[in-house]
């Protein structure tokens, strides 16, 4: 375009003497073509620098269309090329000088409008709208849509579908980039990037306060009550949510955009690093001083929803934070979980040390579940929720003292990925079934001691079946123990019911005379009813195990009586004129006792229920 046509659209003279070219050198007699177009390149400049740096403008460069914006910033990129030109061909030259000036006005005025634009924009930079698009797709889809920053330009519905507050966003982010560009190019990167980390710092610290993400020391959080620190890590893990998907993630993108010339880079490196390294630091290290707390096996499941937050973010964490430079907030999320995993693992070993350790010789009134079991299994039935976590951390605990056969499945598969976690919780299983059989020596009634380690059993049994340890475990796994649970169960009716069975002939068809049949119906209902009266005291929590078992004594008794009795009732008239219907009738008095008490929780009323917030975190 001849030079004519070039000032026509770049160049206005102004009638203030300021602003004349007469105050600009003359011209050199041995112009060159490359001279002449430099000095044009000054004059345009020196016409929209002037114009925009007068202190009388009232509106900011960016706030129109942005047309006479993109104007701007080629005429300060011409300026750029006319300084290099002249430092090469005289750099003490008076319009080196005066190009110089310019550049710095120029320089003041896009911090001025990078400022402007950053400061007015704070809702539609804030990181949740960035965070919604990925810098790649951004780019892509908005950079026709911003060709030559003209607010003007219409796009069809179907071409591009945005909402006035994404367009404002979008607008604003071109317009940072294009300044932060061109301030970079001129070789005012420092300005431009001072600037930026002022106002986006202040808000992702903003964002974390609101957010509850304190700056402690270890000494302060070991001074808080646990109740406190609880409720701190139920505002860690709201935190923890926000912060990574949405604050990081944003500032992240819009960093990249903001920054994203081959020469800012770096740059935008060193920003990101520099607004987020606090707050990333004051965040995930929070976990850490948790874990390094006084530890006892109710603490656990806090410790656990710790780890497993940052676990399940470990992917987005490594992909915002990749730089070098924010390798320290990588190296502090990973500290934090080593220290909880160790933590973790004190814990399950000083668990199962208490398990091992409880010497308590009370037992439990009619054979119901102890309070251990229920201790232990509702502790364990908690822990299997975490079992995809768990199975990162458990392969580090010390092997148990007996061998794999007591408590490994043959059937597992070798390299079944929670296999060592199901082990592990088998052999905590097998630790608290051993200590029960030792409680049930505590019965002085031998069929009273089968009928506790049934109950147990059954409680253990249900409690892996209707859990997440049913996964774990497996079917081989409860089939075994359910078949156990039958023992107990036979060995009770054989033990608790012998007398009864015995008080009749061993042949109930048998031919007796009429005493001996009277003595053996009067044996039979003495024995009998005192055995109904002992036994309904006795408890069997499990409803269904308890009708199984009065259906079996009531079977097995029935047949045996009413063919005693079929045979001698005419000739000896049983006590009390005792039916056979009538056995099911005082049968289903028997093991009811105690059954609201047999689960209360003694000294091992723990807080595990209330301190697993599983449930109540999501």
């Amino acid at each position: 375009m001849p030079r004519k046509g070039m000032r026509s659209i770049f160049f206005k003279p102004s009638p203030s003497p300021s602003t004349s070219t007469s105050s600009l050198p003359p011209p050199s007699p041995l112009r060159t073509f490359s001279d002449s177009l430099m000095e044009e390149n000054i004059q345009t400049a020196h016409s929209l620098i002037i114009k925009w740096d007068d202190s009388n403008v009232t509106t900011t460069l960016f706030s129109g269309t942005r047309q006479e914006a993109k104007q701007y910033l080629n005429a300060v990129k011409g300026l750029q090329s006319a300084m290099q030109y002249l430092v090469a061909q005289d750099s003490s030259s008076a319009t080196l000088v005066r190009a110089q000036f310019l550049m710095q006005l120029a320089m003041k005025t896009l911090q001025k409008e990078f400022y402007q634009i950053l400061s007015s924009n704070r809702d539609h930079l804030d990181p949740e709208s960035v965070s919604t698009r990925s810098s790649i797709d951004f780019r892509s889809s908005f950079s026709d849509y911003v060709s030559d920053y003209d607010d003007e330009i219409t796009v069809s519905e179907d071409d591009f579908r945005v909402s006035e507050t994404e367009r404002v966003s979008m607008l604003a982010m071109e317009d940072l980039k294009a300044i932060a560009d061109c301030m970079i190019a001129s070789g005012y990167g420092k300005e431009c990037v001072k600037v930026y980390i002022i106002m986006r710092k202040s808000i992702v610290d903003e964002a974390l306060y609101h957010l509850g993400v304190e700056k402690l020391s270890f000494p302060q959080v070991q001074k808080m009550d646990w109740e406190v620190i609880e409720l701190k890590i139920k505002s860690w893990l709201k935190a923890i949510k926000v912060a990574v998907g949405t604050l990081f993630h944003g500032e992240r993108i819009l960093c990249d955009h903001v920054f994203a010339s081959n020469s800012g880079k770096r740059i935008a490196e060193s920003c990101f690093a520099e607004i987020t390294r606090d707050g990333a630091l004051s965040l995930f290290g929070f976990p850490e001083m948790v874990a390094k707390y006084k530890k006892t096996p109710e603490k656990m499941f806090k410790i656990l929803d710790l780890y497993e937050a940052i676990s399940d973010r470990w992917t987005q964490i490594e992909s915002i934070f990749s730089f070098e430079s924010t390798s320290v907030i990588r190296s502090q999320a990973v500290t934090s979980m080593v220290k909880l995993g160790e933590a973790v693992r004190t814990m399950l070993t000083d668990f199962e040390t208490a398990i091992q350790k409880d010497s308590s010789k009370k037992t439990v009134p009619g054979g119901g579940v102890h309070p251990l079991t229920r201790y232990v299994m509702n502790y364990l039935t908690f822990l299997a929720d975490y079992s995809g976590v768990l199975v990162d951390i458990i392969p580090d605990l010390p092997q148990s003292p007996l061998p794999e056969t007591y408590y490994r499945s043959p059937m597992r598969e070798e390299n079944a990925p929670v296999s060592e976690l199901s082990e592990r919780i088998a052999w905590l299983i097998l630790v608290v079934l051993c200590k029960l059989d030792g409680k049930a020596e505590h019965y002085k009634d031998v069929a009273l001691s089968y009928l506790f380690l049934a109950n147990n059993m059954q409680y253990v049994v249900l409690k892996v079946r209707r859990s997440n340890l049913g996964l774990l475990l497996g079917e081989e796994w409860l089939a075994k123990h359910e078949s156990k649970v039958r023992e107990y169960v036979s060995k009770y009716e054989r033990v608790g019911w012998s007398k009864v069975f015995a008080s009749l002939p061993e042949n109930p068809a048998a031919e007796v005379t009429a005493e001996q049949a009277r003595a053996y119906f009067v044996r039979f209902d003495a024995v009998f009813h005192e055995t109904c009266r002992k036994q309904s005291s006795w408890a069997v929590p499990d409803p269904k195990l308890r009708e199984e078992i009065k259906g079996s004594i009531g079977s097995k008794l029935v047949q045996k009586y009413n063919e005693f009795y079929e045979k001698n009732r005419v000739g000896s008239k049983p006590v009390r004129d005792f039916l056979p219907e009538n056995i099911g009738k005082y049968l289903s008095n028997i093991l009811c006792g105690n059954i609201g008490d047999s689960g209360s929780v003694s000294s091992y009323s723990s807080s595990t229920t209330s301190s697993s917030s599983r449930s109540n975190r999501r």
